[in-house]
């Protein structure tokens, strides 16, 4: 039996190309994709150009894709309180937008405190559960994103224990595999984790070269052209019972250069076939 994941399209892939939302929705549902990941950066832009939400939520209905997560970047969890007080209102705003277009799930990753170190989990559990409870209210979960890159919540670790502490059925992990591998997390603890801790999953790759702690998001490749354990990553995550989205995130300058349905159609197949080749009797 083939593992039951879905794939879905992170619109970063094909930001390059500079398509408006719209497009992007066309792309995934023509290119087979079951979902697709916009940032709220596109659906603002959407509505400031004449397409509003509600009818971003109608092509995805009519082509028959979900909104399976959102990419937001509200400093929730930043020391200064007037600065998160503002970042949990951005966050407020940014969850009604997924709400409207039909999403409600939301990525919360630690914008603006990458470079603290050693902020206790207990704060950081504190923080997340804020935006959990304001979550709860709107219909959309926050979930917690590792940046591989920052000093807070860049290991799995880190945000294992913070969502531990939280003492939330709701709370929840959002991982990449080139993030997983920057933070230096590797991707066997993934065996540990419970599928309800996890619902979207971003795929891509990354080089050989330059070293881990020099790696930068846009280096970032195809599944497959890099130098990732793909398919020791997959094993643990179905091994942990995974049934949600992989998301396709690159922000790969060679891959913009593309047409984009061409590089929807790659990382789709790519993905189908490194599933394909985890399924068992």
């Amino acid at each position: 039996m083939t593992p039951n994941v879905r794939m879905c399209l992170n619109t970063g892939t094909i930001r390059g190309q500079k398509r408006n939302l719209a497009e992007s929705i066309g792309i995934a549902a023509e290119a087979g994709y079951d979902g697709i990941e916009p940032w709220i950066d596109e659906i603002e832009q959407s509505e400031r150009s004449g397409t509003p939400v509600r009818d971003l939520k109608r092509m995805l209905a009519d082509r028959g894709v979900r909104v399976e997560s959102a990419i937001g970047f509200a400093e929730w969890i930043v020391d200064d309180p007037e600065r998160r007080r503002s970042g949990m209102e951005q966050m407020k705003r940014d969850m009604d937008l997924v709400r409207q277009i039909g999403g409600n799930r939301i990525a919360a990753p630690p914008a603006g405190a990458t470079e603290v170190e050693g902020m206790p989990t207990i704060v950081i559990a504190e923080r997340y559960r804020a935006i959990l409870d304001l979550g709860q209210s709107l219909g959309v979960t926050p979930q917690l994103e590792i940046w591989g890159f920052s000093r807070t919540l860049g290991r799995l670790s880190e945000a294992v224990a913070a969502i531990l502490e939280t003492d939330r059925p709701d709370a929840c992990l959002l991982a990449d595999i080139y993030h997983l591998h920057r933070g230096g997390s590797g991707f066997a603890g993934l065996r540990f984790l419970n599928a309800a801790t996890m619902h979207v999953f971003h795929m891509n790759d990354y080089p050989s070269h330059p070293p881990r702690e020099a790696l930068r998001d846009s280096d970032r490749v195809l599944p497959g052209d890099g130098a990732a354990p793909l398919d020791t990553a997959l094993a643990a995550l179905i091994s942990a019972g995974f049934a949600g989205a992989l998301s396709l995130e690159i922000f790969n300058e060679a891959q913009w250069k593309r047409p984009a349905l061409d590089v929807a159609r790659d990382g789709i197949a790519r993905m189908r076939a490194l599933v394909a080749r985890h399924a068992s009797a």
